[in-house]
């Protein structure tokens, strides 16, 4: 394939990268949008227990058009399904389970993270953003793992990925992986690491789109696209 030619992932396919990386016996919480695809790609033979902070314990995946409870729900207000043995509960004993220490991983959605893994995901500086705290930052500080899903560079092709976040932050350096539609980048002690990119990209055309330096302590794996659509990297 031509260096200079390359695919951005679609919002299914880093959805399913996430989900094979998540270990069997995990706790996982999905915050709203991208990250609540995650929970449709599960491995079926891993035993992977999801949580949503609107108290649901137990969470199985997205219902289909005309399917479900309606008052069966996810944090981003779209219909599930729940797996035997799931438990509901109100407000105070869901964040007491993310406050808690409880949740060995949680996926969220991010504006942008900076290679000290600070992140930044509840409002920007655009003149009409609304502020969304949510449960963002429980989450972000109560999980023992961090993992954020986003698109590598914003609408205009600024990044996102940055040396020091120019947005209000959501909490600071609690970052530990993101996936974004290029790329797959651990927080290191130097910085972003590359993981994984798209087939076609160079790490040079990776770079010039990330604005703080790229290190590869390992050669980066390649994330492969099939033909029916799916995508993983080398390794999952």
């Amino acid at each position: 394939m031509n260096a200079t030619t390359y695919t951005r992932l679609t919002r299914q396919q880093i959805a399913r990268i996430v989900a094979h990386d998540i270990p069997d016996g995990a706790v996982v919480n999905l915050g709203i949008g991208m990250p609540t695809l995650v929970s449709d790609y599960l491995p079926a033979e891993r035993e992977i227990v999801m949580h949503s902070e609107n108290g649901i314990l137990g969470m199985g995946s997205l219902a289909g058009k005309g399917q479900g409870d309606p008052d069966l729900i996810n944090a981003s207000r779209q219909a599930i399904h729940l797996l035997p043995g799931a438990s509901i509960s109100e407000h105070t004993v869901s964040f007491a389970m993310m406050r808690g220490g409880h949740l060995d991983y949680t996926v969220l959605g991010g504006f942008q993270v900076a290679e000290n893994g600070d992140l930044a995901n509840w409002i920007t500086d655009a003149g009409d953003a609304i502020p969304a705290v949510g449960g963002a930052m429980d989450l972000a500080v109560g999980a023992r793992h961090v993992y954020i899903t986003m698109e590598h560079v914003t609408r205009e092709g600024a990044p996102k990925l940055l040396r020091r976040c120019s947005y209000p932050l959501t909490a600071s350096g609690v970052v530990d992986r993101v996936y974004t539609d290029l790329a797959v980048l651990d927080i290191g002690p130097r910085g972003f690491e590359v993981r994984a990119m798209v087939e076609g990209i160079t790490l040079e055309q990776l770079q010039a789109l990330t604005a703080a330096p790229l290190h590869t302590p390992r050669a980066p794996q390649r994330i492969r696209t099939a033909q029916e659509g799916t995508a993983c990297h080398a390794g999952t």
